[in-house]
């Protein structure tokens, strides 16, 4: 009992001291400030996403549809060679052989300083010359033609060389290459046959 009434005492005791507080007022809540305009606004806009769900799932799945379409369509060109809707380009023209024809001055000009590098017994200078020089000339008439990795003899090799003109390049470059590649110095008649090559492909008579 004693326990009991020195709780009661110091229970009285406390509510007794003005200094602590036992009521709580409840706080209120926030006043709502939304303006009404956008309160309908939402509510226009959530009644128009309900109603159109069943619009958009129709057009998600149309979507999905047509990607899976699109993807076959790929694998399909990729793996038959398919090409739907489109047509083959036609294939250009190859080059007559008159259209290769250099400039005949400039021809005379190149087998001048080739043979007076032959007078002085530099026949491999001289093919070496003819060669560059025919180059030129192919890149003259086809600037895309030659990519800078090619060798002579995949410039020999190329399509869009006219025979005659190909024909003509490749023996000038195999005489060059044994020169340059092979360690063997050429000869008079080795670079008669360069210049006769050069010739057959550089003046309008040697085509008749």
């Amino acid at each position: 009992m004693t326990d009991a009434a020195g709780l009661r005492a110091l229970r009285a005791r406390l509510l007794g001291d003005h200094g602590l507080q036992f009521n709580f007022t409840a706080i209120a809540a926030p006043r709502d400030q939304t303006p009404e305009w956008l309160k309908a606004l939402a509510r226009a806009v959530g009644k128009a996403v309900v109603a159109a769900l069943p619009v958009l799932k129709i057009l998600f799945w149309v979507g999905v549809a047509v990607a899976v379409l699109f993807i076959a369509l790929l694998i399909a060109r990729e793996v038959f060679g398919i090409r739907f809707g489109a047509r083959r380009k036609a294939s250009p023209p190859r080059p007559a052989a008159a259209d290769w024809l250099p400039e005949a001055w400039k021809a005379q000009a190149l087998l001048e300083d080739a043979d007076r590098l032959a007078a002085a017994g530099d026949y491999d200078r001289a093919a070496r010359l003819i060669l560059h020089r025919g180059i030129e000339d192919i890149e003259a008439h086809r600037p895309r033609l030659i990519r800078p990795a090619l060798t002579a003899r995949d410039i020999a090799a190329l399509e869009g060389v006219p025979t005659r003109a190909r024909e003509a390049f490749t023996l000038i470059a195999r005489a060059v290459e044994a020169s340059w590649f092979g360690a063997r110095t050429l000869g008079a008649e080795e670079f008669a046959h360069c210049r006769q090559a050069y010739e057959t492909f550089a003046f309008p008579e040697a085509w008749g």
